[in-house]
């Protein structure tokens, strides 16, 4: 699950940023509120935490001037300033959950997984589709309530199929939710993995529609 990170403080950043990939997401890390508002536009993330003490543009500026021009991804805000209206004016402009500094690596992750799910349609921790049970936090599989051992790239593809389940995804869409910058991603990469994800869950749950992309199946749903 690829994450937008907009944080100025170098060792804060590092820290956050390497909690966030130990609990399993992919880290975009950008340092001031411009690069920010780019990223914001241009990028698809599953969430982005926003830090509001920017350099270059403050990060309240930032969520508002993302969200009207119809920016909708979670936003978790990251702030030291831990007063009412500062908290008020944050949710009120689009503001989706606040942190608090110091920060609770255990939290900010679990916040964000919360807020994934529910962008997603999604209220409960664990993901169910036909006989697959996904659980985000411990990053396990089952299927018929029996462990499935599966590789990283494997689960986080599994879980970005699990969050869209009935809704066609295109290889570029599962591409940029598995990999983060810098990371080179094989042509075939989609496809080795969801052979395997086949083999491994059964070979009906996941559906190729040609020319589009794929599609984890719901039960009842045709393609």
């Amino acid at each position: 699950m690829r994450i937008l990170l907009v944080e100025d403080d170098p060792l804060l950043g590092d820290g956050i940023r390497a909690g966030l990939r130990q609990a399993g997401f992919q880290v975009d890390w950008v340092r001031d509120g411009q690069a920010a508002e780019t990223e914001l536009r241009t990028r698809s993330y599953a969430a982005a935490v926003l830090d509001l003490g920017l350099p270059l543009k403050d990060g309240i500026d930032v969520l508002s001037s993302a969200r009207r021009a119809g920016v909708t991804m979670p936003v978790l805000v990251l702030t030291a300033r831990d007063t009412v209206p500062d908290r008020v004016r944050g949710l009120d402009i689009g503001a989706d959950d606040y942190v608090v500094k110091p920060i609770d690596l255990l939290e900010l992750a679990a916040r964000l997984r919360a807020l994934v799910r529910r962008a997603h349609g999604q209220p409960l921790e664990k993901l169910e589709v036909q006989d697959v049970t996904l659980e985000p936090a411990a990053r396990l599989v089952y299927r018929n309530g029996e462990p499935v051992t599966v590789s990283t790239r494997e689960f986080d593809l599994l879980y970005v199929l699990m969050l869209n389940a009935g809704r066609v995804m295109s290889r570029e869409q599962l591409e940029q939710a598995m990999y983060g910058w810098g990371q080179e991603v094989e042509s075939n990469a989609v496809e080795v993995h969801i052979h395997r994800l086949r083999a491994k869950l059964g070979s009906e749950l996941i559906r190729t529609v040609r020319g589009v992309g794929y599609v984890l199946m719901r039960e009842g749903c045709v393609t």
